[in-house]
Order: structure tokens, then C-alpha cells, then sequence
């Protein structure tokens, strides 16, 4: 019982489960790079990323069962991050806030309200959707450790109290032995039937991983100076709005929240709709 308690299967299916996903995904990629490049034109940078990508992605998820594999119960919960870092901007502070202020004139489907809204998002995205999935991880976390402590210790009171019946100094021993087995085929229940584990690294650590990368991909954009060598602005404000579950008229309400005078414990609202 303490063995499968220690590597819960369901919890293991489901992150081999997202790594195929996200490994068909990267593969898609790939064969969509090498289809607008073509095999002779492909550049260094592709090639690149693409092992960086790789990379990112086996650490995020090994394999099961061998040395290296994801901890059941990590000490710090962090959001799963399946993607490289990005390296910093080589841009000067200076620069990238020039490059802020023509925004308003540059084009490419960017304007300083624009700007404003995705640094809201971003914002939000940290404050509040990213934090609420750390802290039900944790929550999670701590009630699959309870659990599975909990049920190899209450079988193993049972077997010792079974030891005592029978003696007439012991008349609790039957009670205490049918008691604390009972609770221990609950907690078990409960660890596996509600697949706790599972919880933690599907529904919170991979949804904290998953506002991280839209966090990231916002202040990546934000970062280059050129807004000519952004993606567009209409088509990044959509493909964030199609991320989050919203409308594009509904992040123009983040746009306040860009400002530093607005404080984190000001924010109500969640930036995200899907989880």
C-alpha cells in the first residue's frame, strides 16, 4: 500500500498523457517550419529552438519509473513549464520604452492602448490566475501527502491491533482494528477513486504552466523595440483572447491595470475563463 501510495498511477498516466500532447504538438511545429522554410532555407534560429524546445520538454516530463521522474510530493509547487526560457531582449531599458512611446504611430496592428491592455493581462495573469492554480496545487499537495501517509498508517494499526484480540486485557482491540481499517480503506478511496495526485499536476500545475506561458509570450512581444518585427498587434491581441476564453472587446478592461499605481490587491477579476 505505501509503495502505490508513493507512485499513484493515475497521476503518472496524466502526465504522459500531456507530454504526448504537447510532443504531437511540437511535432506539428516542426513540420510546419520546414514547410515554409523548406529543408535547404532552414535557419539556424529554427533549428534551435526546436532542440531547445525538446529539451524544455523532457525535462518538464521524463519517464515514468526511472531515475529523474517528477516528484509525487515536491517540496515548493512550481507551475510545469514545457517550454525553453527566453533569453533577455539585448535592447537597452531606454530603448524598448522609445519603442513603447512611437507605438501609438508605428503600425503593424500595435497602439499604445494596445500595449497597455496586454501589460494589464500580463499583470493579471501573475496576480491572480497563476497564483489562485499555485495555491490550490499546494492545497493539493498537502492532502495527497495526508492521505497517503495516512493509509499505510491506519492498515498498519489494524494489523497490530488484530495481534491483541482475543485478550481479556484488550476488549478494545476488535473495535480499534475494525475502526482504524475502515478508515484506512477510506483514505485509500479517497486518494485513489478522487485521483488526488492527479489533481495537482493536471488541473493546477499544468494551468499555472499554462497562464505562465501566456504571461511570457505577452512580455516577449511587448520586449522587441521594432514593433515591425512583433507579430501583429490585432492577430496577437486575438490569438490572447482565444487563450484566455474571451473576447477581444473583453481585455480592454485590463488596460487600467497596466499602471503601477494600481495595486495587486485592487484586482478582481481573473484574466482567464477556461479553467
Amino acid at each position: 500500500m505505501a509503495a502505490v501510495n508513493r507512485i499513484q498511477q493515475s497521476q503518472l498516466a496524466e502526465e504522459q498523457r500531456n507530454a504526448t500532447r504537447l510532443w504531437r504538438q511540437l511535432g506539428r511545429d516542426v513540420r510546419a517550419a520546414l514547410d515554409y522554410h523548406g529543408t535547404a532555407t532552414a535557419e539556424a534560429d529554427d533549428v534551435q529552438e526546436a532542440m531547445d524546445r525538446v529539451l524544455a520538454l523532457d525535462a518538464a516530463y521524463p519517464l515514468p519509473l526511472f531515475p529523474g521522474m517528477l516528484d509525487k510530493f515536491p517540496s515548493t509547487v512550481e507551475p510545469t513549464r514545457w517550454w525553453p526560457r527566453r533569453k533577455p531582449p539585448a535592447q537597452s531599458a531606454k530603448t524598448i520604452n522609445v519603442g513603447a512611446r512611437r507605438c501609438a504611430t508605428a503600425g503593424n496592428g500595435w497602439t499604445r492602448e494596445l500595449e497597455d491592455e496586454m501589460r494589464g493581462v500580463a499583470r493579471v495573469l501573475r496576480a491572480k490566475d497563476e497564483q489562485e492554480q499555485v495555491s490550490n496545487a499546494e492545497l493539493a499537495l498537502r492532502l495527497n501527502r495526508g492521505l497517503a501517509v495516512a493509509g499505510p498508517a491506519l492498515a498498519g494499526t489494524t494489523a497490530l491491533a488484530t495481534a491483541f484480540i482475543g485478550s481479556s486485557s484488550c476488549s478494545w482491540a476488535s473495535g480499534a482494528a475494525a475502526l482504524c481499517g475502515a478508515l484506512a480503506a477510506a483514505a485509500n478511496t479517497v486518494d485513489h477513486g478522487w485521483q488526488v495526485g492527479m489533481l495537482m499536476f493536471d488541473m493546477f500545475r499544468n494551468v499555472a504552466g499554462f497562464y505562465r506561458k501566456v504571461q511570457e509570450d505577452i512580455e516577449a512581444c511587448l520586449a522587441e523595440a521594432d514593433v515591425e518585427h512583433r507579430e501583429n498587434g490585432e492577430v496577437f491581441q486575438t490569438k490572447v483572447a482565444l487563450l484566455l476564453g474571451r473576447s477581444t472587446a473583453d481585455l480592454r478592461q485590463f488596460r487600467d491595470m497596466a499602471s503601477p499605481s494600481f495595486k495587486d490587491e485592487d484586482i478582481n477579476d481573473f484574466a482567464g475563463k477556461l479553467f
